[in-house]
């Protein structure tokens, strides 16, 4: 991918964020928020991010798409076609409850496949600015600069991390709980994941587990993960794609450290 392709998607992103996400921040009237379904709610931000970014990524290549999280939310056939062709996967502000709650743990996210294989993704946190991008076959990248995982194999025992219970179905919640002590700690995450997936190339946090799998909560940040040279495979081992939305997720900051959590919370 080409440098200033690259850079015409940050553009964009900035601009969505400028324009719908960050004057709303802290002062959302309460119009525009609504509960799209039971628990979780998207605001006017949302709608509008997704309106600018949409039709100006589609724009960048010829013949390609882009497929939001609120178009996709309104008709989902959307999603039947994610391993055909360009699509830009689109999650207009992930986090929306924390954007919502007045905390600036949210971001925007963008994920290019090409027949079903993520080519790059960038991820946007709009309060500061960070921006992370990462391309297949030629790494990733924090504001500009190449970035690599932690290498250090680490045991169970020193791992700390996130699991994301709330969709997690009961029997693994409660095998996940009775085995939390096998791991140095394990946290709720931060209800984003453009900002979880980062913590594991930055070293705050060594293993992420979710289960619900909508495509564009993961493409990006997998990618950019995978990049820096950790691991991203379901439960049972096998490869994520965004268009396979079967449950279940581990991300680790290497294989090791991937092999040695999955062991020890869900054997």
């Amino acid at each position: 991918m080409c440098s200033n392709m690259a850079e015409e998607v940050a553009a964009i992103m900035r601009e969505a964020a400028t324009m719908a996400i960050l004057p709303r921040f802290q002062k959302l009237a309460a119009n525009e928020v609504e509960e799209k379904t039971p628990g979780e709610v998207v605001t006017a931000a949302d709608r509008d991010a997704e309106q600018l970014i949409n039709p100006r990524l589609a724009k960048l290549l010829a013949g390609s798409r882009a497929v939001g999280e609120e178009a996709a939310a309104a008709n989902p056939a959307l999603m039947d076609r994610l391993d055909e062709g360009r699509v830009w996967l689109v999650d207009p502000l992930d986090g929306t409850s924390n954007f919502v709650a007045g905390l600036p743990t949210f971001s925007v996210m963008v994920a290019l496949l090409e027949n079903g294989q993520t080519l790059a993704s960038w991820l946007l946190e709009p309060v500061s600015g960070r921006l992370c991008i990462a391309v297949r076959g030629e790494g990733a990248f924090i504001d500009g600069v190449r970035t690599w995982a932690p290498t250090m194999s680490l045991s169970a025992p020193d791992c700390r991390g996130s699991v994301l219970t709330r969709f997690l179905p009961d029997d693994l919640k409660q095998q996940v709980a009775a085995r939390s002590h096998m791991v140095a700690e394990v946290r709720p995450g931060a209800k984003c994941a453009g900002v979880d997936y980062p913590s594991i190339i930055e070293g705050t946090q060594d293993f992420l587990m979710f289960w619900r799998l909508l495509p564009w909560d993961h493409a990006a940040g997998a990618l950019l993960v995978r990049e820096a040279g950790g691991h991203v495979a379901h439960l049972d081992a096998s490869e994520y794609k965004p268009s396979d939305r079967r449950p279940g997720l581990l991300v680790g900051s290497n294989r090791d450290v991937w092999e040695n959590v999955k062991a020890a919370l869900s054997p």
